[in-house]
């Protein structure tokens, strides 16, 4: 049975409008760059309605297979910039509570 496809209304609008650009970038790149929709495919491991769902900007596609198409295609620092290291280095445990000595529970 095929992946029901998300819907407009579960999948946050800033989100949707990213896969969407991604979508047609990666359509428009592959064309310019004269690259076989069946090659593309081959070289990020999905399949021919993968790809059409990726270049429609389907938000149900793995996000991996959007920044693999970039990636292949050249565009991936450009339409996916490094993160701030600050981001999401750190210690995690700062936020972690200690355990308090309360024996007054009951």
């Amino acid at each position: 049975m095929p992946k029901k496809k998300s819907t407009i209304h579960i999948v946050n609008m800033n989100a949707h409008d990213k896969t969407i650009m991604w979508g047609q970038c990666v359509r428009v790149q592959r064309v310019r760059q004269r690259m076989l929709a069946k090659d593309l495919c081959q070289r990020i491991s999905i399949s021919a309605s993968t790809l059409r769902r990726l270049e429609g900007g389907d938000p149900g596609v793995a996000a991996v297979a959007y920044l693999s198409a970039l990636d292949v295609l050249g565009l991936l620092d450009r339409a996916a910039p490094d993160l701030d290291p600050g981001l999401y280095q750190g210690d995690l445990m700062a936020r972690v509570r200690t355990a308090v000595d309360d024996d007054d529970d009951f």
